[in-house]
């Protein structure tokens, strides 16, 4: 496992520019959470000299903006790319490619930094992408990018610069680099509430993390094990997260994720609904996870039902809620939503106050399935008859 410090925050200043924002905008953020992100934000706009980044952030919120401080931000914008310029005019007239490149992936970086207009931060790496000739070096210019667009919250152009990284690394890449693209592809897919794929990526980085410019390798571990506990049956779930020493390392600082994913495992099921609530926040106050708690909650706990009527062909609804700790009227109504939209295979009998299993017919779902892709097959073969009667 790559050993990352905890205690030093090695995130991208964007991606943490990004947290404050989101806490700004949410609804669940305290007032004092508020105050103190936006002290945060303000102050890491001047101190970093985030000209245009400062313009958008006070109109989004209504804030003042200070007109002296404004000034000394757009000044001191002008005299740094001024310096850029001078470097880049320097490299060309007498230095070689390599210099070019660094002066002109130097510019973009700085631009995408304070905030400018998409169109220009997009012409500034183009311009930089077309000096650079290795593989490696162009994957660095697209990754940029990427940080770029999770800022701007942009998953549609994050996805283009995926595939793009996609068809270098085709070309040539290190092993490095290839994880690195797994740890962005896997927040693509959380904020896509593609969950299944997104943890089979985290699953395969914990061993080789090196992300920190996203996150630290703690938050790393939350995602994993959120995406994962969804989509993993418990035999996978034991192997490859439970016993896993990477996660094992951090996962003890986070007491109510450890016990939701152990008491999972475990079939403690009262302890597993005491530690959900937990998880439940920790899931709000993230900024990739947020908009996906509600559908978490739905899956973690459709998960759980079935993993526990899985024993049984019939189970007593007063003995299931003991076994839960929530009362019968709670369980009868969770079970009821979930048979109704087809997510658990049971009945509910109110008279007798049970609930019977159904074990799925998967002998006649394989022969519909079956009989499903042989008409489809026909039909291609009908369609490419015809046209080869045309030609």
């Amino acid at each position: 496992m790559t050993v990352t410090n905890e205690n030093k925050d090695e995130t991208n200043l964007l991606v943490r520019l990004a947290r404050k924002l989101f806490v700004l905008r949410s609804a669940e953020a305290s007032g004092e959470s508020k105050e103190a992100a936006k002290k945060e934000v303000l102050d890491a706009v001047f101190a970093e000299g985030l000209s245009g980044h400062y313009k958008s952030i006070c109109a989004e919120f209504g804030w003042t903006v200070d007109e002296g401080k404004r000034k000394e931000l757009e000044d001191k914008t002008s005299k740094e790319l001024e310096e850029l310029e001078e470097k880049i005019k320097d490299a060309i007239e007498n230095l070689g490619d390599s210099e070019v490149k660094d002066a002109l992936t130097a510019k973009a970086e700085y631009i995408c930094k304070i905030g400018a207009p998409k169109e220009e931060r997009k012409l500034a790496f183009k311009v930089a992408e077309d000096k650079t000739v290795a593989i490696g070096h162009k994957l660095d210019l697209v990754f940029s990018q990427l940080i770029m667009s999770i800022f701007d919250g942009d998953f549609q152009v994050m996805k283009a610069l995926i595939d793009k990284c996609k068809q270098l690394l085709e070309k040539g890449g290190d092993w490095e680099r290839k994880n690195k693209l797994k740890v962005y592809e896997s927040v693509y897919l959380m904020t896509t509430r593609s969950f299944k794929e997104a943890g089979e990526r985290l699953l395969s980085s914990v061993a080789t993390f090196t992300t920190t410019e996203l996150f630290p390798y703690s938050t790393l571990v939350l995602y994993t094990v959120v995406c994962s506990i969804t989509s993993l049956d418990r035999v996978t779930l034991k192997k490859k997260v439970v016993d896993s020493p990477e996660v094992l390392s951090v996962i003890g600082d986070m007491p109510h994720l450890e016990a939701l994913l152990n008491s999972l495992y475990q079939c403690d099921y009262s302890a597993f609904f005491r530690a959900l609530p937990g998880v439940a926040d920790m899931i709000k106050r993230d900024m990739f996870l947020e908009a996906h708690h509600r559908y978490f909650l739905r899956e973690i706990r459709k998960v759980v039902y079935s993993q526990f009527l899985e024993s049984y062909k019939s189970v007593s609804l007063a003995a299931m809620a003991t076994t839960f700790g929530v009362s019968s009227d709670f369980l009868d109504g969770e079970i009821a939503r979930f048979v109704v939209s087809g997510d658990l295979n049971c009945k509910i009998d109110k008279v007798a106050g049970i609930v019977e299993t159904i074990q799925p017919d998967t002998k006649n779902t394989l022969y519909q399935a079956t009989i499903k892709r042989g008409d489809n097959l026909l039909n291609r073969v009908q369609k490419l008859g015809r046209v080869i009667d045309m030609d």
